[in-house]
């Protein structure tokens, strides 16, 4: 796994920091949103492009393409695992994104309006192009087999993951690299959730702005990020004796069908999607013990997810810990089911579950187990994380503790 979130530049560093309750959101830095109502974003901070890039190459991509090449090669080493002539036809690449570039977009535009169209670089469209970094990642670690990407706003990163174990199922790659990258805190950006009334407007305190399932919850906190997993399967993990962290029990899709924007009140298409990753696994609810939320903040959507997994666990949903990794780094859109599916892995790990801070005030109609803001111990060998997006789009991933062929745990 690899990993850049706005409280780490690594999986472990941002693990810890999630454990230990830190905010990364703050004012924003990439440009000066003075005269919005929301200037705050949870940022990825001191990020330096990958060494390995050259320098000439590194001014012909956009940041979320420098995102995913950093996090593939942290995923690569974590995964022992080298791209070489002999296996480089048997391994592929999905990475998903809520949009590409925005920022490549912006930038050029401005150009084209300030000095004229043909003083644009001329690099512009690959930069901006949702594709590149599933291309990218392909042509600079000489990836040759499957190649796709997932454009499902902000479903994307959680149905790369999905989609890339279906890859494997039918035996069209021994080895998937899968996730998801965003790097849109642009002023467009901010203009467009702006005029939606989507984001927390808590400018003077932004370490507390992001608070989902709070009663006094005001909007999401835009972000950014990146996370890579290299997905096997279990024989050439074996074969090669490759670290295991987990195994991808299930995965379910839906579609609302309702809205471009709101989530359907009554949560049945997230709970459709829920129930299919729990009978993609063969598991029933009573199997799950912890739920990480897709959580962002907003007053219909923290309502709905709630209604949905009560509408998939019964009684057995107010026993389940239910926390939201967005309350401290935010919304990173595309990336962020990639994202929380490192986070969810890292709980089967460790044991523990970290805490959805800022809970301070409970909803009455979000009435379950948020972790409130401190870190829990928890045995979690079964454990969902929840991707809900704008358009209806619903993916939800199952993981369980691998315990090896003896049955022993061999997760770490």
């Amino acid at each position: 796994m690899g990993a850049l979130t706005a409280v780490g530049l690594g999986v472990e560093e941002t693990w810890a920091n999630l454990l230990a309750g830190r905010s990364g959101v703050g004012r924003i830095t990439q440009f000066d949103p003075t005269g919005y109502p929301s200037t705050i974003a949870a940022e990825v901070k001191h990020f330096e492009p990958p060494a390995f890039i050259d320098a000439k190459e590194v001014r012909r991509m956009s940041r979320f393409e420098l995102f995913a090449l950093e996090a593939t090669r942290q995923a690569l080493d974590s995964a022992r695992l080298a791209i070489t002539p002999e296996n480089c036809q048997d391994v592929g690449v999905i990475i998903g994104t809520g949009i590409g570039s925005l920022t490549t977009s912006e930038q050029e535009c401005r150009v084209m309006i300030q000095r004229g169209g043909m003083r644009m670089n001329p690099f512009f469209l690959p930069m901006m192009l949702a594709n590149m970094a599933t291309a990218q990642v392909s042509r600079l670690f000489g990836v040759r087999g499957y190649s796709s990407t997932i454009i499902t706003a902000c479903a994307s990163g959680g149905q790369a993951i999905g989609e890339a174990v279906e890859v494997i199922r039918r035996g069209a790659a021994e080895v998937m690299i899968a996730g998801g990258s965003e790097a849109s805190v642009c002023e467009l950006g901010l203009a467009s959730f702006c005029v939606l009334r989507a984001l927390s407007c808590r400018n003077d305190e932004p370490e507390r702005a992001s608070r989902p399932f709070d009663r006094d919850r005001d909007g999401m906190v835009a972000g950014e990020g990146v996370a890579i997993l290299i997905l096997e399967s279990l024989e050439s993990a074996l074969r090669r004796g490759a670290p295991i962290y987990a195994e991808v029990l299930g995965y379910g899709v839906s579609s609302d069908a309702y809205h471009v924007v709101a989530p359907r009140p009554d949560g049945a298409g997230a709970a459709q999607a829920m129930s299919r990753a729990l009978a993609d696994a063969g598991l029933t609810p009573e199997d799950i013990d912890y739920i990480n939320a897709h959580g962002t903040g907003t007053v219909l959507g923290d309502i709905a997810e709630t209604r949905a997994i009560k509408r998939v666990f019964g009684e057995h949903a107010y026993r389940i810990p239910v926390s939201s990794t967005k309350s401290m780094i935010g919304h990173a859109m595309g990336a962020a089911g990639a994202i929380e599916a490192v986070v969810t892995i890292l709980t089967i790990r460790d044991g523990m579950i970290h805490p959805t801070i800022n809970y301070e005030t409970p909803d009455p109609e979000c009435d379950l187990d948020y972790v409130p803001n401190r870190a829990r111990r928890a045995r979690v060998d079964v454990a969902m994380s929840n991707s809900f997006a704008f358009g209806g789009h619903n993916a939800v991933l199952i993981f369980g503790r691998y315990h090896g062929e003896s049955g022993e745990d061999r997760g770490h």
